[in-house]
């Protein structure tokens, strides 16, 4: 595996609006943008996914994918994904994130894509706050989900 973090990112969202800007170039993350033709294989990763069964400890130890678009393009970019990655979510978790929609509903637990990694990476035995460093919001994130933060 290249990297323990693999990411699809959609180019039709913002980067300027987009919470995981500050991570390209960091050595962990691999950014791979969509749309794009070929497959993206996630063997030996997890994928986050909302529809998952809750992330266990059998998780510990595999890397990860995360799929970065609205909640209305995710069926597009998953159907590049290769490798058959077992689908996990998070449990119940609150977003810091000013969220706001004029023309689609929020789900009631929807993340920001940066807080989604770090909370992931968390329930996969992995603390990096370091993650959240250029996150505006991450004092507030970290505040609403003290189960997030390490001893």
């Amino acid at each position: 595996m290249d990297s323990p973090v693999l990411i699809l990112r959609d180019r039709h969202e913002s980067p300027q609006k987009c919470s995981l800007t500050p991570l390209r170039g960091n050595p962990e993350m691999c950014f791979l943008d969509f749309p794009r033709t070929e497959p993206v294989d996630a063997s030996g990763r997890v994928l986050l996914h909302p529809d998952g069964e809750l992330f266990s400890a059998a998780d510990a130890g595999l890397g990860l994918m995360i799929l970065d678009s609205s909640w209305r393009r995710l069926p597009k970019l998953l159907r590049l994904v290769t490798g058959d990655p077992p689908r996990r979510r998070l449990p119940p978790i609150r977003t810091a994130y000013p969220r706001k929609s004029k023309r689609f509903e929020d789900p009631a637990e929807g993340l920001a894509s940066v807080e989604a990694l770090y909370a992931a990476l968390f329930m996969l035995g992995q603390e990096r706050p370091d993650l959240l460093d250029g996150y505006h919001w991450k004092k507030q994130f970290l505040e609403l989900n003290p189960q997030l933060v390490g001893g």
